[in-house]
């Protein structure tokens, strides 16, 4: 999967970045004192451990159909979707608690390395963003899909902790920093919220969003010899992949092969690649109604 590949090769180098900047943040959390560089670093150790996990689940969906296995490995990369955004409501309920924490029990943090570390971070997480979101569309999977929302988290967080580092600095505001890691908390949780649903949808083998079923009928029905279409699914394998199943009926004088061959270009555009229509001959039809 030339897709697969390229996805695999953007977030090596995704991974490689965030690695990198981790380890400066977490220094610079050190020796700042700051609770939104801390929480923030954590952040990138979760992204550090959900992007090697894309990875591994595009080398699993990679892995050819087998016997027991007919499609392959192709929902190893919807679980491992999934998976991240559940770790990031995890990572919001750190976030949270430490937060009520630090505005009870109020401690000194030094703005200037906090600006001085978020700047830097806003670059890298600016970079990665880029690198990921130039292939988050159709024709490429939810892994680097879910990378995406991480680093945008990610790069939300650098400028939440560059403003806090900032009222810190000039206005001694030290409940800035809390403030800012309930703020990342936040926004962690609505960005990741589309991740984990889709990734549900396609689980629970929902409709595609692009797809409306009724205009899919209504172009079948305008293959000529087409009288009826009626037993119409249609569903996600991945974020990428597409099936559909349905019966047809035909005129009795229609040419099968012609049917399904025109049927089979209609569907390509609506991105659907799997398809198994089963032909009636409407004289042979039984009367009773279908659903």
């Amino acid at each position: 999967m030339d897709a697969n590949r390229s996805d695999a090769g953007r977030l090596t180098v995704i991974l490689l970045v965030t690695v990198s900047y981790f380890v400066v943040e977490l220094v610079g959390a050190y020796f700042t004192n700051s609770l939104a560089l801390l929480t923030d670093a954590v952040h990138l150790l979760t992204d550090i451990g959900a992007i090697g996990l894309s990875l591994f689940t595009l080398r699993i969906a990679a892995r050819p159909p087998g016997a027991g296995k007919t499609f392959g490995y192709l929902r190893a990369e919807i679980l491992g979707a999934v998976a991240n955004g559940l770790f990031l409501w995890l990572l919001v309920a750190f976030l949270v608690v430490e937060a009520i924490h630090r505005l009870r029990m109020p401690e000194q943090a030094e703005g200037a390395g906090m600006m001085a570390v978020a700047a830097v971070g806003v670059g890298v997480n600016s970079l990665a963003a880029a690198l990921s979101h130039q292939h988050t569309g159709r024709g490429h999977g939810m892994a680097l899909r879910a990378v995406f929302v991480h680093v945008i988290s990610d790069l939300i967080g650098s400028l939440g902790v560059l403003a806090g580092g900032a009222l810190i600095y000039f206005f001694h505001r030290q409940a800035a920093d809390p403030i800012v890691s309930l703020a990342i908390g936040m926004l962690i949780l609505v960005n990741s919220w589309g991740l984990i649903r889709e990734g549900v949808d396609i689980l629970m083998e929902a409709v595609p969003a692009h797809v409306d079923v009724e205009e899919i009928r209504r172009e079948m029905l305008l293959v000529a010899g087409t009288k009826e279409v009626h037993d119409l699914h249609v569903w996600c394998l991945t974020a990428r992949e597409f099936a559909l199943s349905a019966h047809a009926v035909v005129v009795e004088q229609a040419d099968s092969d012609r049917v399904l061959s025109d049927m089979s270009q209609v569907l390509e555009r609506f991105e659907i690649r799997h398809m198994t229509v089963q032909l009636e001959r409407d004289s042979r039809r039984a009367r009773e109604p279908h659903y």
